[in-house]
Parts: C-alpha cells; sequence; structure tokens
C-alpha cells in the first residue's frame, strides 16, 4: 500500500526522554482542559499532537505499521493524557483496546485490516464500537441488538440509532455492533467508515463529566457496505466466547483514566492546603492533623489502585478479577477525590478551580461496563458455585463451640 503521507516517529518507549515527553504531553493538554469542559468542543487538536508524537498507533500490530506496545506502555500514556485531559484520554482508551486485539484483526479480511491500520498509522484515524443503543441500552446486560443489516447484492444496508458513541467527531471507523435479517441472525460488528452515505451525527452529549468526549448520537439510516466488512460476527445461537486480553486491557485501561483524574485531583488538594493560611490560624491548613490524616487516606486510596493496576497490567487474573479490578480502582478514585472536596469546601466546588471538574469526571467511573452491581454478583456466583465455605449454620456448631452473636 502506497504511503498518503510520512509515517510518524516510532516512540522509545525505555528511554528516559519518553517519560519526559509523557509529562510534557501533560502539561499541554491540562492548559486547555477547562476550555474543552466548558464548551464541550471536541479536542481534535490533542489528537493531532498525539498523532504527531506517533501516538495514536501505540498498539496496532507492528506487521501493520504500529508499534505492538503492552498493556504497561499503554497504561502509561493513557494515565499521562487522563491527569490533564480525561475525554481525550477515554477515546485514546478506545482506539487502543481495539487495536491491540490482534487476534482478532487477524480475522478481518486483509485489504480491510491493512486499510484500517493503514489510516491509523499515516493518517491518525481514530476507530470505536458503536454499541449501545435507545431500546436496549448497553449490550452487556443481554438481548439483541435493534440496528438491522439486511442483505442486499454485494453488501448489507444498515438502519439503526447507536448512544453515546465516544469520540464521534473525529471517528474515522466505525464498528457498528448489529443483526442480520436473518431467520437466525448473525450478531456482531460491521465496520463502517464515516463518510459513507446515510450517517448523521446528533450532538446528544451534554453531561455532567467527559463533556469533550463528543459521546454523540449517531444515527444509520439504509447505510450500505460491501459483504465483507461484517468483519466480527457470529450466529446469535453461538456468540463467539468473551476475548480475555480485550477484557484484561478494558479494565486496567478505563480504569487508569479516573485513577489518573483522582491523582490530579490530589496533587491540586495537596497544594492548595499547603497554601492556604486562614488569618485565625496563622499557619497552612496542612500542618493541621485533620488535613494530614485525609491526605494520607487520599494517598492510602491511591496507592490500593497502583497495587491493582500493576495486578491487571502483569495479567493472570480471572475475567471476574479483572473485572474487579475495574470495579474497586474505580470506585477508591471517586473516594479519594471526594474526599479533597470535603476538605476544602467551597473552593473545591468553585469552577475557578480544577477540583470540580475532576470531580465531576470521575463520578463518570461508574457507568462504565462492567458496573459494579454485575461485578459483585459475577464474584459471588462463581464463588457459590465452586463451593466456597460459608460460616456454619447454629445447628452445625461443637457442643463446645461459642454462640455465634445476632446482628440484630
Amino acid at each position: 500500500m502506497t504511503d498518503r503521507l510520512p509515517r510518524p516517529p516510532v516512540p522509545d518507549f525505555a528511554a528516559p526522554g519518553f517519560d519526559q515527553l509523557l509529562a510534557g504531553l501533560t502539561a499541554e493538554f491540562a492548559a486547555s482542559a477547562e476550555h474543552h469542559d466548558r464548551t464541550r468542543e471536541f479536542p481534535h487538536a490533542n489528537f493531532a499532537r498525539l498523532h504527531e508524537l506517533g501516538l495514536l498507533a501505540l498498539t496496532a500490530p507492528v506487521a501493520e505499521g504500529g508499534h505492538g506496545a503492552d498493556l504497561d506502555v499503554a497504561r502509561k500514556v493513557v494515565a499521562a493524557v487522563a491527569r490533564a485531559e480525561p475525554s481525550t484520554a477515554l477515546v485514546l482508551v478506545m482506539q487502543y483496546l481495539h487495536l491491540a486485539c490482534h487476534d482478532r484483526l487477524e480475522r478481518w479480511p486483509e485489504h480491510l485490516r491493512q486499510r484500517v491500520i493503514g489510516d491509523v498509522v499515516r493518517e491518525g484515524a481514530l476507530i470505536n464500537s458503536l454499541r449501545v443503543e435507545p431500546e436496549l441500552g448497553t449490550p452487556a446486560r443481554g438481548g439483541l441488538p435493534g440496528t438491522i443489516a439486511r442483505r442486499v447484492p454485494g453488501g448489507w444496508r444498515i438502519s439503526g440509532r447507536k448512544l453515546y458513541s465516544t469520540g464521534a467527531p473525529a471517528l474515522r471507523w466505525y464498528l457498528v455492533w448489529s443483526r442480520s435479517d436473518d431467520v437466525l441472525p448473525l450478531v456482531g460488528a460491521w465496520l463502517v467508515h464515516r463518510d459513507t452515505p446515510g450517517i448523521e451525527i446528533i450532538e446528544t452529549w451534554d453531561h455532567l463529566g467527559l463533556r469533550a468526549s463528543g459521546s454523540h448520537d449517531v444515527v444509520f439510516t439504509n447505510v450500505f457496505v460491501p459483504a465483507d466488512h461484517a468483519v466480527d460476527v457470529a450466529l446469535a445461537n453461538a456468540p463467539a466466547a468473551p476475548d480475555a486480553r480485550f477484557g484484561a486491557w478494558i479494565s486496567v485501561l478505563l480504569s487508569t483514566v479516573y485513577d489518573s483524574v483522582a491523582r490530579a485531583g490530589r496533587d491540586w488538594f495537596a497544594e492548595w492546603a499547603r497554601s492556604r493560611v486562614p488569618a485565625s490560624l496563622g499557619a497552612p491548613l496542612a500542618s493541621l492533623q485533620r488535613y494530614q490524616q485525609a491526605l494520607g487516606e487520599i494517598d492510602a486510596l491511591l496507592f490500593s489502585n497502583r497495587v491493582l493496576l500493576d495486578a491487571g497490567a502483569r495479567g493472570g487474573l480471572s475475567p471476574g478479577e479483572a473485572n474487579l479490578v475495574k470495579t474497586l480502582v474505580t470506585n477508591n478514585a471517586i473516594d479519594a477525590v471526594q474526599k479533597a472536596v470535603e476538605l476544602s469546601s467551597n473552593p473545591g466546588l468553585h469552577r475557578a478551580n480544577p477540583l470540580e471538574r475532576h470531580f465531576r469526571d470521575v463520578l463518570c467511573g461508574r457507568i462504565h461496563t462492567p458496573q459494579d452491581d454485575a461485578v459483585y454478583s459475577q464474584i459471588g456466583a462463581a464463588a457459590f458455585a465452586a463451593g466456597a465455605p460459608l460460616a456454619p449454620r447454629v445447628a452445625d456448631r461443637a457442643p463446645d463451640a461459642p454462640a455465634i452473636p445476632s446482628a440484630h
């Protein structure tokens, strides 16, 4: 395939300068973060910069021109971006996830794989899945999509509406979760280019947090795609097995976004407490035991997050454990920012200070799949199925065993 634009540089992940590059990127993106939050303007310039640095193709296969970075490197980049502008980081997470699943990409027709990854490498194209629908909600809860791919001569005609399409203003490639119009339908992802006639982006995204993520509705009306663009589909009664690699990566990278937001909130709080000197005290708030304890509690939550994310990045966790990493890390991040807000009082909620933005952004961690109730139910059901030991019933106690105190 002929290059249309010069390829960006290949980052040297092991060089000391890579960490310095990421620190500079954090400062650069932080400078415009408030603007994007206030206006909901999609951060196109951030993605142009990421492409310039060779970071949009970070996890794509080396054979196709990508950098083949592992989860730990991807996590480092996402953390640097999220600490500054988490909407950019969320879109980047989706990019890294879809390009990192090399086994899945290998099943695509070669010309499509080369075209999509070539667009990423040379032009900084973005890709994401479009799955959530008005009637069904998230497909993680089960059910068939309402979006229909009808068989027509030479291919398919796709019609349907997708919600929360993260990155919609800048995506070049959509993986549209649909079902065919067969009696026993195919279900899965159809690959659609954004310039295909019949696609409309409706700017509906106006949420509390991650306001610049461009997670708008996308409507497909009789959109034609060739037959081989059904790139990842299976019969509805024989769904493909869950992709363990995808599950591990999404748990770690999504959690990293919100952990990084919490770390930015922690840093603001610590600096504010060091510099705030009430006249009645005559010393910084940081000199008070109450504030020292609060910062210690925040740092303990973030230490727990680091341990959990390290474990997730190393691999070897079961799918349930990987999901648990996401739940624990995001809830720790929310608790950490909330403690900072409580102790900083009115200044922490003032829009002139970034902490209130961090608080709004970190709350979005709760809505991502898998959600807390599903994670805990999965863990509990697995424990019961495995015959996990339970507390003995009173009738099962030995005659000389002490009584179990009542909880009432």
